[in-house]
């Protein structure tokens, strides 16, 4: 009976010692009705959560923002466009900024016409200038996506969106297209603009952007930018970024049934992501030793982590700093760059207070020391208890 009780009274010290705690939030993910969502942060890469994001899929007119910064990078903004007969809004299904047959109207115009506006005929306006025809923007883009932003799932046939069977991509390519547009501040500064006016030759107005989320009419703080789509095959679709002191996200949803469930599960998806993480940084030339070794931080680095986790830096044997999170789980990875002798006058993060595991991971001193100490606690507690019963 006596050794019962001791074994008893053990297990219970050890599993209140170890037993792991997780709020109450860590778990409550958004219930999404869009057929495939995903949020990514925008500085660090990282997917905070995803639904079907590899599935491919139509975008409708989320496209656009591909066909967007292509042109920006592939073109001069002050350059004038001469607008074909096919490229004339009577030619144009769907949306359009009512271009005419020779009209001549600047490409950054254009370009705003088509996020903001939507217009499916500025978007065929900008492809026959950039690449001569619609056919030839087709294959200058699927080679821009793969090669300059490293996308593979994504095949455009047109640079607006209406439906074409072959014209598909997934959330996760989206996301990518999206971080990586958003670092070009041209982009940035029409991808947020909530109106501006158009002075065409048969239309004079002031064009409003169609996302609910970025004029304002669905009222949520921090909205950096956002496009939304529709073709009956795609249902409705919708890319939106935001950001606050501790993250910049990026949301896209993809075949929602109508359009306030599009905007109910972004709402969902950035509501999760504020509330649940936020991105870190260490900075440049940041230093780290392993074994002798010195590596340090080719550029600043960003990490996001959830919020109340306590995460550690550890290098590993072949250069990486590898984040972990209270689970021991990798978080994110950074190769570093490692330095030669003469380079070691930068400070150092970790030249003693690390040591090397078996497997090539560096340990940090305190969780040994808390290991320890939580190790004589149940020593202590155990013999106390052997001593009663004895």
């Amino acid at each position: 009976m006596r050794r019962c009780v001791l074994f008893l009274t053990t297990l219970i010290v050890i599993n209140t010692i170890f037993l792991p705690t997780v709020s109450a939030e860590s778990n409550t993910l958004p219930s999404i009705e869009s057929e495939a969502a995903i949020i990514m942060e925008a500085e660090s890469g990282q997917i905070l959560y995803k639904k079907n994001a590899a599935s491919q899929m139509y975008p409708a007119s989320l496209t656009k923002i591909i066909t967007a910064i292509y042109a920006i990078e592939n073109a001069d903004l002050n350059d004038m466009v001469t607008i074909s007969s096919n490229a004339s809004a009577k030619n144009i299904e769907g949306t359009t900024v009512f271009l005419e047959k020779g009209e001549k109207v600047r490409l950054e115009k254009l370009i705003k016409g088509l996020l903001i506006n939507s217009g499916n005929d500025a978007g065929v306006a900008i492809a026959e200038y950039v690449s001569g025809s619609e056919e030839q923007f087709s294959e200058d883009i699927n080679d821009y996506l793969e090669n300059v932003i490293g996308v593979e799932h994504t095949h455009l046939k047109n640079p607006h969106g209406l439906f074409d069977p072959e014209h598909v991509t997934t959330a996760e390519d989206l996301a990518k297209v999206t971080k990586y547009a958003m670092k070009n501040e041209t982009f940035a500064e029409i991808f947020g603009t909530k109106e501006m006016e158009w002075d065409g030759k048969a239309w004079d107005t002031t064009l409003i952007t169609h996302h609910k989320l970025l004029k304002g009419e669905i009222p949520y703080e921090n909205i950096t930018g956002g496009k939304n789509g529709f073709v009956h095959e795609s249902g409705y679709t919708l890319t939106t970024t935001a950001e606050n002191e501790d993250l910049s996200l990026i949301v896209i949803t993809l075949k929602s049934n109508d359009s306030n469930g599009a905007y109910e599960d972004t709402i969902n998806l950035l509501n999760y992501g504020f509330d649940h993480y936020k991105t870190s940084y260490i900075a440049e030339d940041t230093s780290f030793t392993l074994e002798g070794d010195k590596y340090t931080t080719p550029e600043k680095l960003a990490y996001t982590q959830p919020l109340n986790n306590e995460i550690d830096k550890q290098v590993t044997t072949n250069g990486e700093l590898v984040i972990v999170n209270e689970d021991e789980e990798v978080i994110h990875s950074f190769k570093l760059k490692k330095m030669d002798s003469k380079e070691d006058k930068l400070p150092n993060v970790s030249d003693n207070e690390n040591i090397e595991s078996q497997d090539g991971v560096q340990l940090n001193y305190t969780s040994l020391g808390q290991l320890f100490v939580v190790s004589s606690l149940i020593l202590m507690v155990i013999g106390y208890f052997y001593r009663k019963i004895k």
